[in-house]
């Protein structure tokens, strides 16, 4: 991987950075990707990545196969807010996609950045018909209150996968808080743009970082995805009941089985300390399996009785 290459010098005091890598629902990308063509953010530096380090395919266009380009990473500015975005086009696995970081870290502590942003998607049991809620993950406990401030959820447990979700790990060994804003998206659509859950990033960095972008383009953009998953949903319909329009999807056995598990892992727990009894009734409200479960849930305070 070669150097960080800087080909245009910028002004900027005490920017935050805005960083995005490809994942489910292309969120993150998806929120960058806008923030930068509506606050008409400029170009100023790159890191060029080795083409043969990632390569695992050939592209094929009228029976004629060649390479890929490598993907691009670069980084832009805006002095109205003061930002500093990072786009990466791939997601570099292993020990190139954390050279690549470190590099994005290098450039964020050259200019002093604060705090980085970046975004992922929250797969949920809803239909594309539901509001996209944003769960919350940082690097410093100090940021609890600004999830309180703005609404957002504090991820209770699990895993961020990719660069999206590693940055925090690693900004906080630079000294560089770091958050990460996951947006719920359906799970049937892991592989479809979400332009709804990467514009409701977008609205809570507007009122964390004080600035506003047009919506007309985002909400064409939406209406048009949502069109085309509701022609999936009337399919699945067709084998799955909804219960709930506005909110499930799927029905309660085609929950993924690791929720399963976690949930018998929390019953196990509530049964030997009923405190914790609330976090399982709250993570079972999440699925909507509280009716499915509902009689071994009050059992575990019969017990007690």
């Amino acid at each position: 991987m070669e150097e960080i290459k800087i080909y245009k010098k910028i002004d900027i005091t005490d920017p935050v950075m805005i960083a995005g890598w490809p994942g489910m629902g292309s969120v993150a990308l998806g929120t960058v990707d806008y923030l930068k063509r509506k606050l008409t953010a400029v170009d100023f530096a790159e890191i060029k990545v080795d083409k043969f380090s990632i390569l695992d395919s050939v592209i094929v266009e009228d029976g004629i196969a060649h390479l890929a380009e490598p993907p691009k990473n670069r980084f832009y500015y805006t002095g109205s807010p003061n930002l500093i975005i990072f786009e990466g086009e791939a997601q570099l696995p292993g020990q190139d996609g954390i050279e690549l970081l470190n590099k994005v870290l290098d450039v964020a502590a050259q200019f002093k950045v604060k705090r980085i942003y970046t975004g992922a998607a929250f797969p949920m049991p809803i239909s594309c018909k539901a509001q996209s809620e944003i769960y919350g993950a940082a690097n410093n406990k100090t940021l609890r209150g600004l999830f309180r401030k703005m609404g957002i959820r504090p991820m209770e447990d699990g895993h961020i996968s990719g660069l999206n979700g590693l940055v925090l790990g690693f900004a906080k060994g630079r000294g560089i808080e770091a958050v990460c804003l996951l947006a719920t998206i359906p799970q049937y659509a892991i592989s479809l743009p979400n332009p709804k859950a990467s514009f409701a990033i977008i609205q809570i960095l507007e009122r964390i970082l004080n600035f506003e972008v047009a919506r007309d383009e985002m909400n064409e953009y939406i209406k048009d995805m949502e069109d085309k998953m509701a022609m999936i949903e009337e399919k699945v319909r067709d084998v799955f009941p909804i219960e709930k329009e506005e909110h499930r999807i799927f029905p309660a056995q085609k929950v993924p089985s690791y929720i399963k598990d976690k949930i018998e892992k929390m019953f196990h727990e509530a049964k030997a300390d009923k405190s914790k009894a609330i976090s399982l009734k709250k993570e079972l409200d999440r699925w909507d399996l509280y009716k499915m479960y509902e009689d071994r849930f009050l059992d575990l305070f019969k017990e007690n009785q």
